[in-house]
């Protein structure tokens, strides 16, 4: 027999094995992967739908014992909430969070990230070992230290505004004051993370490009703007969509700080759902406040991703 017909017997004999070894592949895929799929749709998938089914109903407390035999009521969650004075209240108060603390982080991490990059040169692991700090530490615990530092009596910030002959107004208990603190609150806990992926993305910068600027006799902020902005857009874009759907989730800080006092005036959109749903229990209505938020963050998020990104 000459070698390419033996060769043509051996692979025609091959071809039932291999045909059999994919659909064997995917079984043990699956097998491994089985685990994780189950528990996903335990505690993810059926959760999501379960609430998703919730939100067109007036499902409450009274129905615990009888969830089937809640009462259906369509549409009329979401047309309440749209009428909802309170519910105008919260989704004021998280844009006004979002828009004044989104950017303010940003910039602020920028600037650190490029001063640790390229001008800091002394103590550098430290500083970027101090910002980062907050973002893993417990909100228990900033609380604790934010709310002596905003304290009206005795304060370190009203203490320092007395020295100047400036009375501190009570912070928290403010309505004018209550959000800007809380802004505060978030930007210096979330900044650390902002510098650190500054960081990354200013290290990807080739200093071939710096170097070509300084030659054609471009300064410090030129440079900075023509160079290093167009150059991190992705990382802008990224940083600005991440920050921006976790700050429409504000709950944390004013949940630990204010309870959404003083006269709702830090009440967000996640703290709404939250007393709506284990305060009152009424987990049709705060189902639905939870859909109308993932459309409102997934609407922004578009919208970033459409205007921001890079055509290159």
């Amino acid at each position: 027999m000459t070698v390419p017909a033996l060769a043509q017997r051996r692979a025609t004999e091959a071809a039932p094995s291999a045909s059999r070894r994919p659909w064997r592949d995917d079984l043990v895929g699956w097998t491994f992967a089985a685990p994780f799929v189950i528990l996903f749709g335990i505690f993810l998938a059926f959760p999501i739908l379960a609430s998703f089914v919730l939100s067109f109903t007036s499902f409450g407390l009274k129905d615990l014992a009888n969830p089937v035999g809640s009462t259906v009521v369509g549409l009329k969650n979401y047309v309440d909430l749209f009428s909802d004075q309170i519910g105008r209240a919260h989704v004021f108060n998280t844009f006004y969070f979002v828009v004044v603390g989104v950017p303010v982080t940003l910039v602020i991490g920028l600037l650190i990230a490029t001063a640790l990059s390229r001008g800091v040169t002394r103590f550098r692991t430290a500083f970027r070992v101090g910002y980062y700090l907050p973002v893993i530490t417990s909100i228990v615990a900033i609380a604790v230290v934010w709310r002596f530092l905003l304290n009206p009596d005795s304060g370190l910030i009203n203490m320092l505004l007395g020295g100047l002959g400036i009375k501190g107004p009570a912070w928290l208990a403010d309505p004018v004051f209550a959000m800007p603190s809380i802004i505060a609150m978030a930007v210096w806990r979330n900044l650390g993370f902002a510098m650190v992926v500054f960081l990354a993305g200013l290290q990807t910068i080739p200093s071939s490009l710096y170097e070509s600027a300084s030659i054609d006799g471009a300064g410090r902020w030129q440079a900075f703007r023509y160079v290093t902005i167009p150059m991190l857009r992705p990382t802008i874009l990224f940083m600005t969509v991440i920050t921006t759907i976790g700050y429409l989730q504000l709950f944390e800080e004013p949940f630990v700080m204010t309870l959404g006092g003083p006269l709702d005036s830090t009440l967000s959109i996640t703290m709404y759902m939250y007393q709506q749903g284990f305060t009152f229990f009424h987990q049709g209505y705060a189902s639905a406040i939870a859909y109308v938020l993932f459309v409102i963050v997934a609407l922004i998020a578009f919208l970033q991703f459409k205007f921001l990104r890079s055509d290159e």
